[in-house]
């Protein structure tokens, strides 16, 4: 996938190091250290991967990532010095993939970045397309349809779909959904899978489609 990672941070010395790091490791990097900024560069520059901070000037982060999720599909890793589990969730619900609280190690930050991008491109390596009732889901293209109408899902929702898909009436522990769409643990451990699930039922307008097993986990209906 090509693209340069926009790094959104007001603080200079923060973004001139994380520009170092990323550029060392082959990415190209546009810097905004505004909201207003970001959104201007989404029209200059094709966009792969967006790491924003929340403490902004003007809008705060949780509206740019909101607005950044309404134009592009691509992933946000937030970066905040707020580590409260309800900022994680807003975070989350805002349409963030990964979330990073300062002070930070540039080099986890680097290897998150690369890890949420390795998901993207691999996505293709297992089956392209999914489907169960009047849901497609196709991997190649990164889209999804319901109904035949296209469904805007960021790339985490996608990835929780996909593991649905890919398991259809089979109970998924919320443990094996972060195995899956997250390849691994997140910030927020399982309340991450709920807070998903909520926004993936929301947008596929069948609530019905992913069941809650209580106990146990959730579950892909058609």
């Amino acid at each position: 996938m090509k693209g340069a990672i926009l790094i959104v941070e007001d603080e200079q010395a923060i973004a001139d190091l994380l520009r170092g790091y990323l550029r060392r490791e082959g990415f190209d990097v546009v810097w905004a250290s505004s909201g207003e900024q970001a959104l201007e560069e989404l029209s200059r520059h094709p966009i792969r991967l967006v790491v924003l901070d929340i403490g902004l000037p003007g809008i705060d982060g949780f509206e740019v990532c909101r607005r950044l999720r309404s134009r592009i599909a691509v992933p946000i890793l937030i970066l905040s010095a707020r580590e409260d589990e309800v900022d994680r969730v807003a975070g989350l619900e805002a349409g963030a993939d990964d979330y990073v609280v300062k002070p930070f190690s540039p080099r986890e930050l680097v290897a998150r970045v690369k890890a949420i991008l390795r998901r993207v491109r691999d996505g293709g390596a297992a089956e392209e397309t999914l489907a169960a009732g009047e849901v497609q889901l196709d991997r190649r293209s990164r889209t999804v349809t319901v109904g035949g109408e296209p469904v805007e899902l960021t790339s985490r929702e996608f990835e929780l779909l996909a593991a649905l898909l890919a398991h259809p009436g089979a109970v998924l522990s919320r443990e094996r959904l972060l195995e899956l769409a997250w390849q691994g643990t997140f910030p927020g451990g399982t309340r991450t899978v709920d807070v998903h699930v909520a926004q993936l039922r929301a947008k596929l307008g069948r609530p019905d489609l992913v069941q809650t097993v209580r106990g146990a986990g959730y579950k892909f209906t058609a």
